[in-house]
C-alpha cells in the first residue's frame, strides 16, 4: 500500500501553466505504474497519463503535447506539467499508484481553467 497526496492545482487562465505534485509515503522505485486522472462535474473519472516503472509514458489523446508526466524516485513524487491549459480541462485530479497487489489514489486536486 502507498498513501498518496496531490498538490499544485488552482485557478489558471486558459493558455496557463500548472504543475500538479503527487507525494507518496513510500519508495516509488518499484511500483509498476503511477498516473494522472481526471474528473469533471457530471462526467466519468479518465486516465489523463501513465508513468510506468520502465519509464513508458502513455497520454490521453486531447492532453498530448502539452502534459508532461514525470517521476522522482529519489523525491518519491509523480508530477504533472500542464502547458497551454484550457477550459475543458477543468476537473478535479487525482493521483494512482498500481502494483500487483495494490491499487491506491490520492484524494485530489481542484484544477480549475478559465476563459
Amino acid at each position: 500500500q502507498v498513501q498518496l497526496v496531490e498538490s499544485g492545482g488552482g485557478l489558471v487562465q486558459a493558455g496557463g501553466s500548472l504543475r500538479l505534485s503527487c507525494a507518496a509515503s513510500r519508495s516509488i522505485f518499484s511500483i509498476n505504474r503511477m498516473g494522472w486522472y481526471r474528473q469533471a462535474p457530471g462526467k466519468q473519472r479518465e486516465l489523463v497519463a501513465h508513468i510506468f516503472s520502465s519509464g513508458f509514458k502513455h497520454y490521453l489523446d486531447s492532453v498530448k503535447g502539452r502534459f508532461t508526466i514525470s517521476r522522482d524516485n529519489v523525491k518519491n513524487t509523480v508530477y504533472l506539467q500542464m502547458n497551454s491549459l484550457k477550459p475543458e480541462d477543468t476537473a478535479v485530479y487525482y493521483c494512482n499508484a498500481y502494483g500487483l497487489k495494490y491499487d491506491n489514489w490520492g484524494q485530489g486536486t481542484q484544477v480549475t481553467v478559465s476563459s
